[in-house]
């Protein structure tokens, strides 16, 4: 299960992943079902998904898969736990399966740096669900060279805010954004879209978050899986245009001059080099 991506995402941190399928750890049989789903990365939620008396349960059931051998498409996908506390930390950390660990409600630096004293090693990913946390987000993401992604969660953040729609939060998901890259790491992913019926919906709100740089989304449902993977992978035009600043940059130094008469540079190569990365994903 601690085994290297799908073939069409090798690489390991530096793959591009777009779907973040969470399932409840205290459910072991959907935990099975959730690494056949096509997602790129599971994430087994010991948090919210689980009632305070099943804690103990899914913390043994998740520590047993993440030891055991592996089930079925287990060895192709990531497998990461958003943990409930340090209890969840020391049971899974150093277990062969463990490729991440989600930190719910970090609100400062110092959180980070505690976390990763107890597990070396593994990437850390902090979810920023408050103001205060929303202030701090670049010393949260440049806290520890473990911390390998930002996100939001955003149903705690939007009512901590007080903010009722999307539009409310779009100045917090910028700041996640500028956070990330100011500290070196890849885009924030979207947090979930509650409505697993609402398929439309969830596409004209990942069009959204993908013009603000966000880039994936997590689901809680696989149904959500094909309409995110479509909604962040570039389109034709997109491919072309990152082509052409690949091919620009194999012949010069420094800012380069496309035919149109656009300057690029080395972030923007960079980019293109992403757009190309998506683009060939398997569909």
């Amino acid at each position: 299960m601690s085994g290297p991506p799908r073939a069409r995402r090798a690489g390991g941190d530096t793959a591009v992943a777009l779907t973040w399928l969470y399932v409840p750890g205290d459910r072991p049989e959907v935990v099975g079902k959730a690494l056949d789903a096509g997602a790129d990365v599971v994430i087994v939620d010991l948090e919210d998904a689980v009632a305070p008396d099943r804690r103990e349960y899914a913390r043994a059931a998740t520590a047993e898969l993440l030891t055991g051998p592996p089930v079925t498409g287990a060895a192709a996908v990531p497998v990461h736990v958003r943990v409930h506390g340090e209890a969840d930390v020391r049971a899974l950390a150093g277990l062969p399966g463990l490729s991440g660990i989600r930190l719910p409600k970090i609100t400062h630096a110092a959180s980070v740096h505690h976390v990763a004293a107890l597990a070396p090693g593994v990437p850390l990913y902090p979810l920023l669900e408050s103001a205060l946390a929303i202030e701090h987000a670049y010393a949260i993401a440049g806290a520890h060279p473990d911390v390998r992604g930002i996100a939001l969660g955003e149903a705690d953040l939007r009512a901590d805010l007080g903010v009722r729609d999307d539009a409310g939060l779009d100045w917090s998901r910028g700041r996640a954004v500028v956070a990330a890259r100011a500290a070196g790491l890849a885009p924030p992913v979207m947090s979930v879209f509650p409505d697993v019926r609402d398929l439309p919906g969830l596409r004209a709100s990942c069009a959204h978050g993908r013009r603000l740089g966000l880039l994936g989304r997590a689901a809680i449902h696989p149904r959500q899986l094909p309409v995110i993977e479509r909604a962040f992978r570039p389109t034709g035009e997109e491919v072309e245009a990152a082509e052409r600043i690949i091919e620009a940059a194999r012949t010069g130094q420094g800012a380069l001059a496309l035919p149109d008469g656009r300057f690029v540079d080395a972030a923007v190569v960079a980019t293109a080099r992403r757009t190309l990365s998506l683009a060939d994903r398997e569909s």
